[in-house]
């Protein structure tokens, strides 16, 4: 009889505190339903960014508890920024609203641009994939058919770029202070496909982009076959192995033997780069519980068949890099010493 009074309680003891966890659970699965979730794209619908949201999107909600659906909104401007402010300060911290945001945009918190309303380091990560990287794209018909024509050239190439601070202006930047080259920027294009249009018209020479993006949609691979661009130079650490006749910024820095300072520079400028080629975020000061579930289902989004084979079609590298290390690296990226922040400043004086 006593053993049994024993037993009873320890399942009391054990329910009581079971049971709020059950509850917790119970609300968060019942929250999502019936709910219509948004996902913010700020870049244009064709662009690479916009190709893989749409997709990991329609994967993700597969696996938010309640089934949600979800909408896929373009919120185009100043190279994604407007984008990022909408989802850090407008759309509500319910875990409804999910967003592609930038990986450079934290250079623009870092030199204090006024236009900034977020904390780079308070954004909710809820995940991204494949280490970003960049290329410079080059005419085949412009008079700059390596990085040492660009050094040498009495005039500079002519490359577009979307807006200052945008990531296509600071892989310029990159270059400019990593390589000692210069540049002579068109900037005010919306997206990727303007900047593609305006080199086939020969506005501009040059552009540089993503390495995801060079490989996963047209017009780059008919350029390549036709040989009406050439790659100059990439950002990775290492050659993309399908890239594997262009050098490296880091391997012409050595060649070229930039001075440390300037070269810490160029890495803080491309520092973003460990954050993913398409990073997703959400608004700060979610609940803890639709954190955790809004990054499992991302995890479980990289997994889907649907995805996956869109991506092997894309070319896409699929390698997932968890909200969890997206928030230690956003933090680090931020905190800089004051002597690099100032040349950051400079840079984007120029």
């Amino acid at each position: 009889m006593l053993l049994k009074i024993k037993v009873s309680l320890l399942l009391c003891f054990g329910l009581f505190f079971f049971l709020p966890i059950l509850s917790v659970a119970r609300a968060q699965n019942n929250f999502y339903q019936g709910k219509t979730m948004t996902y913010i794209v700020g870049l244009l619908a064709g662009d690479s960014a916009d190709l893989w949201s749409r997709a990991v999107s329609r994967n993700l909600v597969k696996h938010v508890p309640g089934n949600p659906n979800i909408l896929v909104q373009n919120m185009t401007g100043a190279g994604g920024l407007i984008a990022a402010n909408y989802v850090y300060g407008v759309a509500k911290s319910d875990g409804l609203t999910l967003g592609s945001v930038s990986p450079g945009l934290y250079l623009q918190q870092l030199i204090g641009r006024k236009e900034i309303q977020f904390d780079w380091r308070k954004f909710t990560w809820i995940g991204s994939s494949w280490r970003r990287s960049a290329l410079l794209i080059m005419r085949a018909d412009a008079p700059y058919k390596s990085i040492e024509d660009i050094r040498t050239a009495s005039e500079p190439p002519k490359c577009s770029t979307t807006a200052p601070g945008a990531e296509s202006h600071i892989n310029l930047k990159v270059l400019e202070e990593g390589l000692a080259l210069k540049f002579r920027m068109v900037s005010g294009y919306k997206g990727g496909s303007e900047q593609d249009l305006a080199i086939e018209k020969g506005e501009v020479q040059c552009r540089a982009l993503s390495t995801a993006a060079f490989l996963a949609r047209e017009p780059f691979q008919t350029w390549q076959k036709k040989g009406f661009i050439r790659v100059i130079v990439q950002t990775a650490p290492k050659r993309n192995p399908k890239l594997s006749e262009v050098p490296t910024v880091h391997e012409l820095m050595e060649r070229y033997q930039v001075p440390d300072a300037k070269r810490r520079v160029a890495l803080v400028l491309i520092g973003g780069d460990n954050l993913g080629n398409f990073v997703t975020a959400a608004p700060p000061e979610i609940p803890v519980e639709r954190v955790k579930i809004l990054r499992e289902a991302y995890a479980k989004a990289l997994k889907e068949p649907d995805l996956l084979e869109e991506g092997k079609r894309r070319n896409w590298e699929v390698e997932l890099i968890r909200g969890e290390e997206l928030e230690t690296l956003a933090k680090e990226v931020i905190d800089q010493p004051p002597e690099v922040i100032d040349r950051v400043k400079e840079i984007f004086r120029q």
